[in-house]
């Protein structure tokens, strides 16, 4: 069994004001060169979380991709897997998401029930994580495969007590996110209103393409900031965006 840490990590940082940033890779996006790249970049930056996977992973990569960040960097591992087949024993922790935004049961519990025996068996950290999908104004393959709807982006009633429910039934995290390739990234009204209801950590994602987001999205309450989809197009923004998250003031 893999010591466990990440949940206890997250939540000191949340309750100390420290916010977080993950970077989240794409297997199917890199190879050895561009992830030794990744890896050099995210120690320079001091980034505090890989998150690794995808909504389609068709390449067998992802084992390969973890051992180059766990041989390289002492950097924490997490899966963000976007089916039962994305689970590498190689990681540190795995997020169980729950997509309690949508109103698939295949989503909420169905694929958690073929996939229990392998995740307990893994020796990985779990973590409940309810998974709330926003609209960010186009087409996500999250929203494609799961065939449920996005939240609403201007319906912050909705998003707070779609948070507050998924806590109350016992997720560890409430992961919110406007999808891979977002127009718009979600609100920082949103995320205020779903910070101020809720005590787990959160998490923002989708849609982050610059510093001055990820700075306001931490202010206005998120815990981690999640970005990918901006760094695959430059990776500069990893130091920038680090920075940025890094930089906000702890409140006392």
């Amino acid at each position: 069994m893999k010591l466990k840490g990440i949940y206890s990590s997250l939540c000191e940082r949340k309750n100390s004001g420290k916010k977080s940033f993950a970077v989240l890779i794409d297997p199917d996006k890199v190879d050895n060169e561009k992830m030794h790249q990744l890896i050099g970049l995210g120690k320079a930056a001091g980034i505090d979380y890989f998150l690794v996977g995808g909504s389609l992973v068709v390449s067998n990569y992802i084992d390969e991709c973890i051992g180059l960040i766990k041989q390289h960097s002492s950097i924490p591992v997490i899966l963000f897997p976007g089916s039962p087949n994305q689970v590498s024993k190689k990681a540190d922790a795995l997020l169980y998401l729950s997509l309690i935004s949508g109103r698939n049961a295949d989503l909420l519990i169905g694929q958690h029930v073929i996939s229990a025996p392998v995740i307990k068996q893994s020796g990985l950290e779990i973590m409940s994580t309810g998974y709330m999908v926003i609209d960010g104004g186009a087409p996500t393959t999250v929203s494609y495969i799961s065939n449920a709807s996005p939240l609403p982006a201007d319906k912050n009633e909705i998003a707070m007590c779609t948070a507050m429910a998924g806590e109350m039934l016992g997720m560890k995290l409430i992961y919110m996110d406007a999808g891979s390739g977002a127009k718009r990234a979600i609100t920082e009204s949103m995320i205020e209103q779903v910070s101020g209801c809720i005590s787990v950590p959160l998490i923002i994602g989708g849609g982050i393409t610059d510093p001055e987001k990820a700075y306001l999205n931490c202010k206005a309450g998120a815990d981690v900031i999640v970005v990918g989809n901006a760094i695959e197009k430059d990776e500069n923004l990893i130091m920038e965006i680090s920075s940025a998250v890094h930089s906000v003031p702890v409140k006392v």
